[in-house]
């Protein structure tokens, strides 16, 4: 039986010689490999890369509608309201309102310590009274001293008196009648008295001067009233704040280069920031005749063609200036595209604007209107709901490829 161990030892594995040409193939395909990898690099980096755009839809202005001409924020305020007060320094003992209380004219706020002047009152009825009894005693005696300027008158045609006697009791008739006159107008003076004291006491009732609803509460019972500020922090300069709801207004502040697109009785809408879908009709009751130097603009009041309750002062209102109806350029039955100015541009009398469907660029020629704001009317070119580029850069082309932020 032939040895195993011998066979495998036998066994050899034939190895070919080295051949220059295979090697030189190897190299070659390795380096086609290397050139399309970096070729395909290449074409990687430099490829065309999608531009970053802002867009926006295009919205359209429901027919009938009016254009906007001017853009402004401004506050509610109301015409008509005061801080009350009393006429006098006292102490409060009542106040009769709250935050949010409807109150009518004349109606009773408050009232002051009155004691010391009912004290005042009382001593001036009494000061009138003696001096009316003072003028009743000097008429008795007046009327005795021409008693006896008679009688003397008498006396004397039968010799049993003197001139001198006639003359002095003439005397003393003038004076009490003289006395009765000062007594008459010490009555008149004190009875100016007595009504400057009923005033002062009607002046610590403090009432409203108009009917309106208190917006503030601004002191307590036991504390002390000036209508002057006095006392430091211990006195208090008013009962409260009282707002007449019916004198409601706007108030907007107009850059001066805007304000001759604003006249008077001129159609706005305004929008509460506390109610952005209450569209409120209003219109420019005036522009005040004077521009403030600091800030380039003038006061323009707004007045509500009709108030409503969710109207309150000092709530914060943007408002939009409307164009009149005869002055705008399309028939008001016809809605129109609106887009904002920045996504037009114009070359020559041709203006275009750069849509966006797909994620590439169509540069299409408008046609467009006036002005709606900060908007323009688009009359031809585009329709609602597509998406213009605002702002386009200086170098898109029709037909590049854009991503929207």
């Amino acid at each position: 039986m032939p040895d195993l161990k011998d066979d495998l030892s036998a066994l050899r594995i034939e190895r070919e010689p080295d051949r220059p040409a295979r090697r030189w193939v190897v190299w070659l395909i390795l380096l086609i490999v290397a050139g399309a990898g970096g070729v395909a690099a290449w074409r990687w980096v430099t490829r065309e890369r999608p531009i970053e755009v802002e867009t926006v839809a295009v919205s359209e202005r429901a027919a009938g509608t009016q254009a906007a001409v001017l853009n402004a924020t401004g506050y509610v305020t109301a015409r008509r309201r005061a801080t009350v007060s009393s006429k006098i320094t006292g102490k409060v003992i009542e106040v009769n309102v709250e935050e949010g209380m409807a109150v009518k004219e004349g109606q009773v706020l408050a009232r002051l310590d009155d004691a010391t002047l009912k004290a005042s009152l009382a001593l001036a009825e009494a000061q009138a009274e003696l001096n009316r009894r003072g003028v009743r005693e000097n008429e008795v005696r007046l009327q005795e001293a021409k008693l006896m300027l008679a009688r003397l008158t008498r006396l004397i045609k039968d010799g049993l008196s003197t001139q001198a006697e006639v003359e002095a009791a003439q005397a003393q008739v003038d004076s009490f009648d003289a006395r009765i006159m000062a007594a008459r107008e010490q009555v008149n003076v004190a009875e100016r008295q007595i009504e400057l004291a009923k005033t002062n006491l009607d002046d610590t009732i403090i009432r409203a001067p108009f009917s309106g609803v208190v917006i503030s509460k601004d002191a307590q019972p036991g504390e002390m009233v000036s209508p002057v500020s006095a006392g430091g922090g211990f006195t208090r300069t008013g009962i409260g704040t009282l707002v007449d709801m019916r004198s409601l207004e706007i108030e907007v502040d107009v850059n001066e280069s805007y304000i001759n697109r604003v006249s008077p009785d001129q159609g706005v809408t305004a929008v509460l920031d506390a109610y952005p879908d209450w569209q409120i009709p209003a219109r420019v009751i005036t522009m005040v005749p004077t521009a403030d130097r600091q800030k380039a603009t003038v006061l323009v009041r707004i007045g509500f063609r009709q108030l409503d309750p969710r109207l309150l002062p000092d709530m914060g209102v943007k408002v939009t200036f409307l164009r009149d109806a005869e002055a705008a350029d399309l028939p008001a039955a016809r809605p129109v595209a609106l887009v904002p100015k920045t996504a037009i541009r114009a070359e020559g009398d041709q203006s275009y604007a750069f849509v966006v469907a797909g994620g590439v660029v169509d540069r299409r020629a408008v046609t467009t209107g006036g002005a709606d704001g900060d908007r323009v009317e688009v009359l031809a070119g585009l329709r609602a709901g597509e998406r213009v580029i605002v702002s386009p850069p200086p170098a898109l082309t029709s037909g590049a490829q854009v991503v929207e932020q």
